[in-house]
């Protein structure tokens, strides 16, 4: 199950509290304080892992508790600490603060971690407070509570092109045929429910990562058809690449049509995702009314158009050389991970 949102509970451990306690040994008459510190509560970490490419795990669990911190010991004795917890997430999730609606951290690398509930400090033992004018203080002092915070995680796949189109122009065979991906596949609407990331190979040990999302119908920034909720997940992509279908059945909008209708609806979303670069992809050429629709199709996109057949295989070397050039003249923006977090 593919889940890309989730609300989850995380809370930091206490620390252990100071001891009072005084040293006693044969033949050391008033021996002085000793009793030691407490442990420090274990915090909790949201880490990104290559290894996830989905918050289902943490969905199902929901609730995450560090360990408390031990209580201080005789002969100046320290606590033990307690353990953090570390809550693995995909590359590319978002950790909010749900009550606050902050960005936390943008976790957009691997190792990329922010600390969202840090353990209560160790309390100080009785030794802490010895001085010379009290050598045998009666004084302790408790463990700290930890933090404890509700989070809201949003994950947003990283992938260097995402496919965009209406329902049924063949995204999802266009995937499998150029990547490892292996996405349903069928002749019928929204066969594609949730997003699919394929590794495409250009043949030169290299590559690049590419996003198929659930087809976009008109209207679907109000919520006709899936919505546009899967929009994030080619939010983050280099570039994007309209997949047309150039011999639609009769009642169903044209090719040209059908880009300005893709276009209008990314806009509508978000005008940041309107204006990244785009290819085009004029697929289903091997169907008998496409040819037709081509011209029209390359003076309503003004981009670079690029006839195949994801179900013959025709013209498919040619677009995959044409998006890894056009990825190379478009470089990626070096970005770190941002934070509101003081660390």
């Amino acid at each position: 199950m593919f889940k890309d949102e989730c609300e989850i509970l995380v809370r930091a451990g206490k620390g252990g509290n100071g001891l009072l306690c005084f040293r006693r040994e044969t033949h050391v008459p008033r021996g002085g304080p000793d009793g030691g510190d407490g442990g420090d509560g274990g915090s909790v970490f949201v880490e990104a892992s290559m290894s996830l490419n989905t918050l289902t795990g943490v969905a199902f669990k929901r609730r995450f508790s560090a360990g408390n911190g031990m209580p201080g010991g005789p002969n100046n004795r320290g606590g033990k600490d307690g353990r953090d917890v570390f809550v693995k997430v995909p590359v590319g999730t978002q950790v909010y603060d749900r009550d606050t609606g902050f960005l936390l951290r943008d976790l957009k690398a691997a190792g990329d971690q922010v600390c969202v509930a840090r353990g209560g400090r160790g309390g100080f033992g009785n030794k802490h407070f010895a001085s010379s004018v009290d050598q045998a203080p009666r004084k302790t002092t408790n463990g700290g509570e930890g933090e404890q915070r509700k989070l809201r995680l949003e994950l947003k796949l990283i992938a260097d092109v995402g496919l965009a189109g209406l329902p049924n122009a063949g995204k999802s065979t266009l995937l499998s045929r150029l990547s490892n991906a292996r996405p349903k596949i069928a002749d019928y609407p929204f066969t594609t429910l949730t997003p699919m990331l394929g590794i495409v190979d250009t043949g030169d040990f290299s590559g690049f990562v590419m996003a198929d999302i659930p087809g976009l119908i008109e209207g679907a920034h109000g919520g006709a058809g899936l919505g546009d909720k899967f929009l994030r997940h080619i939010e983050r992509t280099r570039a994007v690449l309209h997949v047309i279908d150039m011999d639609p059945p009769e009642g169903l909008p044209r090719p040209a049509e059908a880009f300005l209708i893709v276009k209008e609806e990314l806009g509508k979303y978000s005008p940041e995702l309107a204006s990244k670069p785009f290819l085009v992809v004029a697929n289903k050429m091997d169907l008998t009314g496409a040819k037709k629709n081509l011209a029209k199709l390359k003076k309503a996109c003004g981009a670079q158009v690029f006839p195949v057949s994801a179900a013959t295989g025709e013209g498919l070397k040619k677009l995959v050389n044409g998006i890894a050039e056009f990825l190379r003249e478009h470089p990626p923006v070096k970005q770190g991970s941002s934070s509101i977090l003081d660390e």
